[in-house]
């Protein structure tokens, strides 16, 4: 049981704080709920665009990192298609370097056209390398686009288009700011060595005199069921043949959630795995093989990759892996395999808890769902997973109507009068 105190600041600012006396360090988080699903779709990545910019300096500091490494500390973010994330981590004696810092940024950025180019710069060339320049890079533009025809999870959290990036002036982006990056859209986690009445005494002096945005919920359209097999082929300079298939689960905090990932765990988690075992090993139809789900807030994706051995078809892969998520949707698992996942899922959950820093984040993160306490249900969740309703989701997330499938096929590599159903079948 982690245990937690929440303050609200006036300008809406939601606190978490979390007292760990074992420890002689401080984790400082903020979530920000903007993340991809929340931008235009003709301006994509500008969250991800804004974690980079939130280091270029702000309106009293120059250099985020030096003040942080002065201090003793570390710090870093992430960003995601529903959150952006900013932890740092400081002895306690410094915490108040690490709230002076988020508090300036937060209140403003210098927006300087300097700034600004240079972090584009950055951007745009991890576009390159990450989608452009390496072999399947640009699957989740593919399989995002080929899966969701209406919601924003339809582009991934680097931007749909280099030139959005690029493109982008300094009026957008402070407009952007101004939008999102504001106290009433952020919750902040303070966890570590320091007591509730000094966290509400910080906390106040740092935070509480900056203006709230007036933030309203943004009502993001909703994606509808789908209801045909979805498929694109992709002919790229890859070294393997390849097939991707996303299928369309529940929501974060819905059952089917809980379910799916612990699907993932039997297909692909480890050496016992039914996809080494049989796939791999056995078979060895795929030099690598995996499932997992995508891990969104809103409904989103259970995804199989695999990439075939030379020689294997894209057919005889894919009927292979239809085949193992078929048994999951007619076979019950044997407990002793559901009660070993379940104890895996457990053990990282417990040992998830020793660090500061973890908790900082996963707290944040469970206020930014609406509550933080529910970090403390993740246990029971899993647990009250049962071979029942594992079958029963597995029939219903599995259906190949349901399935958005990305292959790549190897420039050199033979078809072998392989069954592909066309060359784009969804637009």
């Amino acid at each position: 049981m982690i245990e937690f105190h929440r303050i609200v600041l006036s300008n809406g600012l939601r606190v978490i704080v979390h007292e760990d006396r074992s420890t002689p360090m401080i984790a400082v988080n903020i979530v920000y709920k903007v993340g991809s699903k929340y931008e235009d779709p003709q301006k994509t990545g500008f969250a991800h665009l804004f974690e980079h910019l939130m280091f270029g300096g702000s309106e009293h500091v120059d250099d985020f990192d030096e003040q942080i490494q002065e201090a003793g500390g570390d710090n870093n973010a992430f960003t995601n298609s529903d959150l952006t994330n900013f932890y740092n981590v400081v002895p306690a004696q410094n915490i108040e370097t690490a709230l002076w810092l988020e508090s300036d940024r937060m209140n403003s950025l210098s927006f300087s056209q300097k700034s600004l180019d240079t972090q584009k710069s950055v951007v745009v060339e991890e576009f390159k390398e990450t989608c452009l320049n390496e072999p399947y890079g640009d699957m989740w533009h593919h399989l995002s686009q080929l899966a969701y025809e209406r919601h924003p999870y339809r582009w991934p959290t680097i931007g749909r288009e280099m030139s959005h990036i690029s493109d982008a002036t300094l009026d957008e982006v402070r407009s952007f700011f101004y939008r999102y990056y504001r106290p009433d859209n952020a919750v902040l986690c303070l966890a570590g060595n320091l007591g509730l009445t000094q966290a509400e005494s910080l906390v106040q002096k740092w935070f509480d005199d900056i203006p709230a945005g007036g933030h309203e919920a943004v009502l993001l359209p909703q994606e509808p069921a789908q209801k045909t097999f979805r498929q694109k082929v992709l002919y790229s300079d890859v070294p393997h043949d390849a097939l991707y298939r996303g299928y369309h689960m529940g929501d974060r905090l819905s059952d089917e959630y809980y379910a799916c990932d612990l699907l993932s765990d039997v297909l692909a988690q480890g050496r016992s795995s039914r996809f080494y075992q049989r796939l791999y090993k056995e078979q060895q139809l795929f030099s690598t093989i995996d499932a997992f789900i995508s891990g969104t807030i809103e409904p989103g994706l259970f995804i199989v990759e695999g990439k075939n051995m030379p020689g294997i078809s894209i057919e005889k892969a894919r009927s292979a892996i239809r085949r193992e998520l078929e048994i999951l949707a007619t076979e019950p698992i044997p407990e002793r395999e559901l009660t070993k996942l379940q104890n895996s899922v457990e053990s990282s959950l417990t040992f998830g808890e020793v660090s500061v820093l973890n908790k900082a984040i996963s707290l944040a993160y469970f206020e930014a769902l609406g509550d933080a306490s529910l970090i403390n249900d993740e246990t029971e969740r899993y647990r009250a997973i049962t071979p029942q309703l594992l079958m029963e989701t597995a029939a219903r997330v599995f259906s190949e109507d349901n399935c958005s499938e990305v292959v790549y096929i190897a420039k050199e590599s033979p078809l072998e009068n392989e069954s592909i159903v066309a060359e784009d079948q969804y637009d």
